[in-house]
């Protein structure tokens, strides 16, 4: 066991897919592996295990949030082995050209985290995502005729910012969307030298002010998941 996860060694695969809701875990869990074994309930932070065309492959919640994630990151690493994750999540695009439903993989996370501004002393750290997942994500996306969007993201410590309209500086500097995780994910994975990458589904826009529900971002971003259970 680790602090937060209650899995023995080796009930957790060297991949995982880390989807920030733990129902959309399960989803995945039930919706695409064979055998699912949930190995964590702590927190209700689901986390399941199974295989995938003969793959051993794990998948497991994170919450929202650069330190929730840091945490479950550094001990999937550090406790049980894992080499390559892969985040599942959903995003609000920044761009009038990346519409609700769009997928886009995260080649870099800029951010206004304060925890890597701790971690840095207050300089800047540029998180990148793993070259290897990267280019094999880009190559499964065109495999499967499933159309991506690639390039830098915006790691967001806030979710209800008091300046709306702050969107628009980062889009002019060619930021796709914003999320909340890719940054400290991308960070830890670094630190620790494994692969991370962060696949991301458009679920909101602030442009065109167009959204999904709750249930529509729990259970039916398919796209994604196809592309990330490839990698493994």
């Amino acid at each position: 066991m680790s602090l937060h996860i209650e899995a023995k060694k080796g009930e957790i695969a060297e991949t995982v897919l880390l989807p920030g809701d733990p129902l959309r875990a399960k989803w995945i869990a039930e919706t695409f592996l064979e055998n699912p074994v949930c190995f964590n309930k702590v927190r209700n932070m689901f986390g399941y295990t199974g295989t995938y065309n003969g793959k051993k492959i794990s998948v497991m919640g994170t919450g929202m949030g650069v330190p929730s994630i840091s945490i479950y990151a550094h001990e999937l690493i550090n406790d049980y082995g894992a080499k390559n994750l892969i985040r599942v999540g959903s995003a609000g695009s920044y761009n009038e050209d990346v519409k609700i439903r769009d997928i886009v993989i995260a080649m870099a996370a800029s951010s206004n985290s304060g925890l890597n501004e701790l971690r840095f002393g207050g300089a800047d750290y540029a998180p990148t995502a793993s070259f290897e997942l990267f280019m094999k994500a880009v190559d499964t996306a065109r495999k499967k005729n499933i159309d991506i969007k690639a390039g830098n993201v915006f790691t967001s410590d806030e979710f209800y910012a008091d300046a709306f309209e702050s969107y628009k500086k980062w889009s002019n500097f060619g930021i796709l969307c914003v999320e909340m995780e890719a940054a400290g994910l991308y960070t830890v994975a670094a630190k620790h030298n494994v692969n991370a990458l962060a696949i991301l589904t458009i679920s909101d826009s602030l442009v065109s002010g167009e959204r999904t529900t709750s249930k529509e971002r729990e259970t039916t971003f398919k796209g994604m998941i196809e592309i990330a259970l490839e990698l493994a």
